[in-house]
């Protein structure tokens, strides 16, 4: 049923701040009926998100396959035997994709690979003339897991620009991680990807049984250093609760972009990035700030003139009605706006886009003019198409090389340097109260 009015609300900066641009704490968004029936249904009883799944993680600890094979049976209707999917059937979804396909996930491939390897991440050591030397030893994770989402539509793209990144990095063993579909077969175009981001092994599971198996290991399933990828409320709550067991590449939430356009912006082209990002979810964002009333009414019709054409038109319109347009005084109060958001993805349809970078300070990804649109970033660009969300580009950054290496530390001190840097060393601990720590330093007098 096509809905007949899209909304597409139009804002003051002022009443903005406080509705579409305030960021929500964790926690504070409510569970939903339905989320919550769903979860009565599996568990007989109406549990939180969190508690479900930290009986799914505990069970998995406890008892391994056994586990991960129940839970994935009670969730998802049935579970592989076994769970990695074999080689065969990896070449075989690879040669039945569409040639064009193909090509087109390769030619992302190369670029995303090319892009990564430009990123420094060597080794350094500072050799002094005494002959002693301070520096950092780069090393890859030796196994990540890459999760790749397989529910409302499969997302090879997410694959190749986690994986191939992995790759770059140096990671031994990229394992990725997808649920089989409700007639158990994983959809051709992931298995292809896999095959084509050099992952090692592709594993048939979802939801938090796949987090908890790659976290903790079972007797089938190695344990990984790390979980990347997005996922539902499951995935992301399960990967905040291993946390510490292995690493993680973040907590992503529900898509999202801001376009920041002055009165000269196309407002067709405006709307399309717009409905672009709403597509995704309900949950989606899709705000623009301008300075003008009258783009931001030409944006409004336009959205409503585009979105009966596309296929999640449903999504979309809940998506927008959540969204929406900010009228701000200008570019400057615009910027700012953008920085107390802190987008995933920050488009710039403005006149001499590159005087405007230099003042953003918060963004996942910075899209510099009409030309270069947020759909080219999560396909062809080349930087990895996983941003922090929710606010956390404030402190976080995109999935890159360092992601998947860890630095250890070099000490290697010669004695003229040890015996300069040793008094302070040795008033420090002792102004700590550490007196074992003091006497170290005070027997090599």
């Amino acid at each position: 049923m096509i809905p007949q009015k899209l909304f597409f609300p139009i804002y003051t900066a002022d009443t903005a701040r406080n509705t579409i641009l305030r960021r929500k704490a964790v926690g504070e968004t409510e569970q939903s009926p339905t989320l919550t029936a769903g979860i009565a249904r599996v568990f007989g009883e109406p549990l939180s998100v969190e508690a479900a799944v930290e009986r799914i993680l505990r069970d998995i600890r406890q008892r391994g396959d056994a586990a991960v094979r129940e839970w994935t049976i009670r969730i998802d209707g049935g579970a592989p035997d076994p769970f990695a999917v074999p080689r065969a059937e990896i070449e075989a979804a690879y040669t039945a994709i569409d040639a064009d396909i193909r090509d087109a996930l390769q030619f992302s491939a190369d670029r995303i690979r090319q892009f990564h390897e430009r990123q420094p991440s060597q080794s350094w050591l500072d050799w002094r003339d005494d002959g002693g030397a301070l520096g950092q030893v780069v090393r890859p994770l030796e196994r990540v897991a890459v999760y790749a989402p397989g529910g409302t539509a499969p997302y090879p793209s997410t694959l190749i620009h986690t994986a191939v990144t992995a790759r770059v990095a140096g990671v031994k063993d990229v394992v990725v991680a997808t649920p089989a579909g409700k007639d158990g077969v994983i959809a051709p175009v992931l298995l292809a990807a896999a095959k084509i981001a050099g992952a090692d092994e592709v594993i048939a599971l979802g939801g938090a049984q796949a987090v908890g198996a790659l976290a903790y290991g079972t007797e089938s399933i190695k344990k990984v250093d790390k979980i990347v990828g997005p996922g539902n409320i499951f995935v992301v709550t399960a990967k905040r609760q291993v946390y510490g067991v292995v690493d993680i590449d973040g907590l992503p939430g529900p898509t999202e972009t801001l376009v920041i356009a002055d009165g000269d912006a196309n407002p067709v082209l405006v709307a399309a990035d717009l409905l672009a990002q709403a597509e995704h979810d309900t949950q989606s964002a899709a705000i623009l700030i301008t300075p003008s009333e009258t783009l931001a009414r030409a944006v409004q019709a336009e959205i409503e003139k585009q979105a009966p054409a596309l296929s999640r038109l449903n999504i979309i319109t809940e998506a927008m009605a959540q969204s929406g347009a900010v009228i701000c005084a200008d570019l400057t109060e615009a910027v700012a706006l953008n920085n107390l958001y802190a987008p995933e993805h920050l488009c710039l349809h403005v006149q001499n886009p590159w005087e405007w970078v230099g003042q953003v300070q918060n963004a996942g990804g910075i899209f510099v003019g009409e030309h270069t649109y947020e759909v080219l970033g999560d396909y062809t660009a080349g930087p990895t198409h996983v941003m922090p969300t929710m606010g956390t580009a404030r402190f976080a950054s995109p999935l890159n090389v360092r992601d998947f290496t860890k630095i250890i530390s070099v000490f290697g001190l010669s004695e003229a340097e040890a015996k300069a840097i040793s008094p302070a060393a040795q008033r420090l601990a002792e102004a700590e109260g550490l007196t074992a720590h003091a006497n170290s330093v005070r027997v090599r007098k």
